[in-house]
């Protein structure tokens, strides 16, 4: 398999990225620093290391880990000072996984695992919006000018921050509790923010994680996530659903509209005709004539037909017939 298909795949960064990479000489395979294109590796047997830090490369079955990590607990695969890594959190996994993103030592909340790396790519990417909650403890009070700020973007290191959602939970005197909803994630952006605005963070806490939240979870706790939930951070991520058909099925209002007339006009024959129905029966069954209605009155037309009755006065016509033939006699033989 190419090696920038392979690291493409379990979420290291785009293919082009990786080949940009492999220029500026960031990759190992086995200890051997990858110089050139095309470059072939075995992702069950060869060791590939990206800046220093060890790629879980292994084929296998998609796990998925949701932990809410604790305070000094790093999201690196190897760590220089031998600190807890957020995976030593999760014993006897039986498979290779790793962070999707960055969470950093002095903050604390929801952190996901798993070797699948096309869902990695799409969560962690900002163009795919996938919002993540935050809770922050800072000193001081947040002023509504300085909320506006950080809506709309501060610079840091050259460049503007994404616009950011933001409220106020709690304000005392020498306070303030901060509801923060991020799409992107830069290395420690909301200390940084909030530190450009004059206020140093005292605790920080991701609660959510697109549709997944820490309800029920205490910190150190971790679980392993359903298939719904991953269904959940899949459509979270743009992914199109497994469950439900690529082709969405649209009805025109013209359409609705008339198939709707059309029912009501059955109805409304139906009814009808069942009234009539009972009319005649009852009629048939109690022998009642049926009255000419007030409204209009009898016709006073004569009746005509085989059995209807002369008028007074008028002449009877007869019918005249002629004399019988006469029948021929049969001659005798």
């Amino acid at each position: 398999m190419r090696i920038q298909k392979m690291l493409a795949e379990v979420g290291v960064a785009s293919r082009r990225t990786i080949e940009e990479m492999i220029g500026e000489g960031r990759i190992t395979v086995n200890g051997k620093l990858v110089v050139a294109l095309p470059c072939f590796v075995e992702p069950d047997t060869d060791t590939i290391h990206v800046d220093g830090e060890l790629v879980a490369t292994a084929t296998g079955p998609k796990r998925y880990f949701l932990l809410n990590k604790p305070k000094d607990v790093v999201c690196t695969s190897n760590d220089p000072r031998q600190r807890t890594r957020a995976i030593d959190c999760i014993p006897s996994i039986g498979d290779r996984v790793y962070c999707v993103g960055r969470l950093d030592a002095d903050s604390t909340g929801l952190i996901l695992l798993t070797n699948d790396g096309e869902l990695t790519q799409h969560l962690t990417h900002p163009k795919y919006g996938v919002i993540k909650t935050y809770v922050a403890l800072i000193d001081g009070q947040l002023t509504g000018e300085k909320v506006e700020q950080f809506k709309k973007g501060v610079w840091l290191d050259g460049h503007r921050t994404a616009g950011a959602m933001i409220r106020v939970l709690k304000r005392t005197p020498k306070s303030s509790l901060l509801q923060i909803r991020l799409t992107e994630g830069r290395n420690r952006e909301i200390r940084r923010v909030l530190a450009r605005l004059g206020h140093k963070v005292r605790r920080l806490h991701r609660s959510a994680i697109g549709p997944l939240t820490d309800r029920g979870m205490a910190v150190s706790d971790w679980r392993e996530l359903s298939a719904n939930e991953v269904e959940q951070l899949r459509t979270a991520g743009g992914f199109v659903s497994r469950k439900q058909p690529t082709r969405k099925t649209t009805v025109k209002k013209t359409g609705r509209a008339t198939v709707k007339r059309a029912e009501r006009a059955t109805a409304k024959t139906t009814e009808r005709a069942g009234v009539k129905k009972t009319k005649r029966a009852t009629a048939k069954k109690t022998g009642r004539v049926k009255k000419a209605s007030a409204s209009r009155p009898p016709s006073k037309r004569p009746a005509t037909g085989r059995g209807a009755k002369p008028r007074p006065g008028a002449k009877k016509h007869t019918r005249k017939r002629g004399p019988a033939p006469k029948r021929s006699a049969r001659r005798r033989r």
